[in-house]
């Protein structure tokens, strides 16, 4: 019998108490590290009750091992790209991808009053009308120079070259990223030239959050790394550990969503099988999957892929393939989906992403960084497009429909990639990054970054008020 459930044995019986034979069978399974806490509550609620008998169905309820009637955990996976991935070749499939983010994006600014008055390229360079026109592409082009902003858009029918002088619109100008849509509001000038007098985004509208109906909670994680050495195993196993605890929080988590990088995977960079405790994605798989099965059966867990993660590393990402995922999906409370995916939480809609676009919008735009995730993953939302800027460190493939599109406004918004915690809210919708559950690297600390490691981030469904639960220790 172990040490502690000894001593919760003892406890009791000195206290004058009986332990029900399949109470003391849960306490001998469970892995709760202050079990002493625990067994001198039950203790302290059941003199009070004047009852003298601790059963299973106090251990349950206590525990929040039992499931309680009033919390909902309803899902319903409304995107998964894997299914649906049918990669083009070559340049023919970039065209169709391309063809299809324009035909999309276009048909969601459509809502908007001014697209009323949109004109193809080729139609407003042959007319060159005085009046205002409206014309819509993706960035070709942009450079800012001596107070002024050129753009260059292309549709299918050609190429627009603009110039922007007035500063707010600038502002604006500047922020754009290579290959995001966007519609343009332009006058001919008089020495021949198209000056911008406005610039029109896809952008999210602010809507209502749907709410879950019940304060039910959901967990954000993302970068275990599993199989690297610097993967925080205790204090993952100590958020476990708090999670089947009596914490009133924990009692009513019934999702846990994770974001991408759960393995450390192998061969992702130069000489990382010296820093692997697990050298094969095989080892890796059945380490998580031993981490992961001590999780309570009624908390549904949803595992998404990120770039270290087995399978195709190009955006969108498939589910892990099936020659991985037979050790997962064993787990009738596993749920795997592919990068991104949009799933429903009693209603509420999380967006879930791994963030490999992050390090080129970064690298491209000025004044955003990784320290600040929250405001790229703004950016995204206001392009609502995943991967907008192609050609640089996100591999993209050339699918015939361009899944990064983001059709449908989430409630959620989830992100990972970059190791460091954030959340904000933008019209309406709640942006979180997750952090990670991995040590500073070597190489992180060769380029400054600094993670924000061994924090669980958790939602209340129903108020969307976010919290943070620090298992972190020092180093």
């Amino acid at each position: 019998m172990k040490k502690n459930v000894t001593y919760a044995l003892d406890y009791a019986l000195n206290k004058g108490f009986q332990i029900h034979p399949d109470a003391l069978k849960i306490l001998e399974d469970l892995d709760v590290n202050d079990l002493k806490d625990v067994i001198k509550q039950i203790v302290r609620e059941k003199i009070r009750q004047k009852r003298y008998l601790i059963s299973q169905d106090d251990l349950e309820s206590f525990l929040g091992i039992k499931e309680d009637s009033s919390l909902e955990n309803e899902h319903r996976i409304l995107f998964d790209p894997t299914s649906k991935i049918t990669s083009a070749e070559g340049i023919d499939g970039f065209n169709s991808l391309f063809s299809s983010r324009f035909s999309k994006l276009k048909k969601i600014i459509s809502n908007r009053p001014e697209a009323k008055l949109l004109k193809s390229i080729k139609l407003v360079m042959a007319t060159k009308s005085d009046n205002d026109v409206y014309v819509c592409g993706l960035v070709f082009e942009r450079n800012s120079d001596r107070n002024v902003t050129r753009l260059k858009i292309d549709d299918s029918t050609g190429f627009l070259e603009t110039i922007v002088f007035d500063k707010d619109i600038q502002k604006i100008a500047n922020e754009l990223l290579q290959d995001q849509f966007v519609m343009l509001k332009v006058r001919l000038s008089k020495n021949g030239g198209f000056i911008v007098r406005d610039i029109i985004l896809p952008d999210i509208p602010d809507h209502p959050s749907n709410r879950s109906k019940s304060e039910t909670y959901a967990v954000f994680l993302s970068d275990l790394h599993v199989g690297s050495k610097f993967f925080m195993e205790k204090e993952f196993n100590d958020f476990i550990s708090w999670l089947s605890s009596p914490d009133p929080i924990a009692r009513k988590i019934r999702f846990v969503i994770l974001c991408g990088d759960v393995v450390d995977g192998v061969g992702i960079y130069p000489n990382q099988d010296k820093e692997l405790d697990y050298p094969t994605v095989e080892e890796q798989l059945k380490k998580l999957e031993e981490v992961l099965n001590k999780i309570p059966k009624n908390i549904k867990i949803f595992i998404s892929p990120g770039n270290h993660d087995p399978g195709r590393r190009a955006l969108p990402q498939p589910a892990f393939p099936e020659k991985y995922n037979g050790v997962l999906l064993k787990h009738e409370n596993f749920f795997l989906v592919g990068n991104p995916a949009l799933v429903s939480l009693n209603g509420v809609k999380v967006l879930i992403y791994h963030g490999q676009s992050i390090d080129d919008i970064v690298k491209t735009t000025p004044g955003l960084s990784y320290d600040t995730p929250t405001k790229v993953m703004r950016q995204l939302l206001k392009s609502r497009h995943l991967s907008p800027i192609y050609g640089g460190l996100t591999p993209t493939a050339p699918e015939i429909e361009d899944m990064m599109v983001i059709d449908e406004v989430p409630d959620i918004f989830h992100v990972g990639h970059v190791h460091i915690v954030g959340f904000d809210m933008y019209r309406g919708v709640l942006l979180i990054n997750s952090g990670t559950w991995q040590k500073q690297t070597p190489f992180q600390a060769s380029i400054g970054i600094m993670p924000t490691p061994g924090l669980a981030v958790l939602v209340n469904l129903k108020t969307f008020k976010v919290y943070y639960q620090d298992f972190k220790t020092e180093f």
